[in-house]
C-alpha cells in the first residue's frame, strides 16, 4: 500500500453537462482502471437514469493507481464524481466534505453558470485546494481567455495556473494527473488511532447485504472487525473491505 503522502483524495466538480462524467471517464482510462473492452460511457454513472439523461445524481467513487512520469513515484487517486444538479447539493455537500481538493471543470464554450458557483463555494467552505480545468477545448465554440476572465471576475479564482482539456479527446489530462499529484494535499490523519471515519453513502446488495461507502479519517477497517455506527449507536460486524476501481476488489484494510 502507498504511503499516506502519496494519496490524493478529490472530487470532480461543474455545472450539469460541463462534461465531467466523460472526462472522468478519461482519467479512469489513462490510469488502466479499465481497458477498452471495459469501458463504457459514462462509467461512473452507474444508474440506467445517470447514463439516460447525462447527469450524475449520486457520488460515485473510485480508486485509481498512477505513476507519475514527472517524479516516477506511486500514487492513489481517489475521486469522487459528484452530481451537478442543483437537486443534488446535499450529495455534493458530503462527498466535499471527504476529500482535500477538487477538480472544477467548467465548460470553455459556455463559461461559469449557476450550479458553478453553487458547487466551487461548498469546495472553498471545506478549504479544499482547487485545479481550475477548462473543458470541451476540442469545440469551435471554445474560448478560454474569455472563460478564464469570467472566472476571475465570478467566481474569485485565480486562473493563472487553469489547465485546459478535451474529456472527449482526452487532450491535456496526462498534465491534470501531474497537478493531481503536484498540487493537491495529501490527507491527514493517523492510522494507529481508533477508528473514525465518515460515512460517504450506503446500499443494499441482495448478495453482499449492506454496504457502506466510508472515508477513513483516522485507523483502519479490516474484516472481522466490529464498528460503532454513531448516528444509530449500533454495532455491526466487517464481513468484507474492498475498494472500487471501479470494479468491486477486495483488500484486507
Amino acid at each position: 500500500m502507498s504511503a499516506q503522502e502519496n494519496i490524493r483524495n478529490f472530487a470532480i466538480i461543474a455545472h450539469i453537462d460541463h462534461g465531467k462524467s466523460t472526462f472522468a471517464d478519461r482519467l479512469i482510462q489513462k490510469c488502466g482502471g479499465l481497458t477498452e473492452r471495459e469501458m463504457t460511457t459514462q462509467v461512473l454513472d452507474s444508474m440506467d437514469l445517470e447514463r439516460e439523461r447525462g447527469i450524475t445524481i449520486k457520488a460515485q467513487t473510485v480508486r485509481l493507481n498512477y505513476k507519475s512520469k514527472k517524479n516516477g513515484k506511486d500514487y492513489i487517486l481517489n475521486i469522487i464524481d459528484t452530481p451537478g444538479h442543483v437537486d443534488f447539493s446535499y450529495e455534493v455537500n458530503r462527498s466535499l466534505a471527504s476529500c482535500e481538493g477538487s477538480l472544477l471543470i467548467v465548460d470553455s464554450t459556455q463559461g461559469v453558470e449557476a450550479q458553478t458557483l453553487a458547487n466551487v463555494y461548498q469546495a472553498m467552505d471545506n478549504h479544499h485546494e482547487i485545479i481550475t480545468v477548462l473543458n470541451k477545448i476540442d469545440l469551435p465554440a471554445s474560448d478560454v481567455d474569455r472563460v478564464k476572465k469570467q472566472i476571475e471576475d465570478v467566481i474569485g479564482i485565480d486562473t493563472s495556473d487553469a489547465l485546459t482539456a478535451s474529456g472527449k479527446t482526452g487532450e491535456g489530462v496526462d498534465e491534470i494527473l501531474e497537478a493531481i499529484v503536484e498540487r493537491l494535499p495529501a490527507p491527514k490523519g493517523n492510522k494507529d488511532l481508533s477508528l473514525k471515519a465518515l460515512l460517504v453513502d450506503s446500499w443494499y446488495d441482495s448478495y453482499l447485504g449492506v454496504v457502506i461507502l466510508v472515508r477513513i479519517l483516522d485507523g483502519a477497517i479490516k474484516k472481522g472487525m466490529e464498528i460503532l455506527l454513531m448516528s444509530t449507536n449500533t454495532r455491526h460486524p466487517v464481513e468484507k473491505v474492498g475498494v472500487f476501481t471501479p470494479k468491486p476488489e477486495n483488500k484486507e484494510y
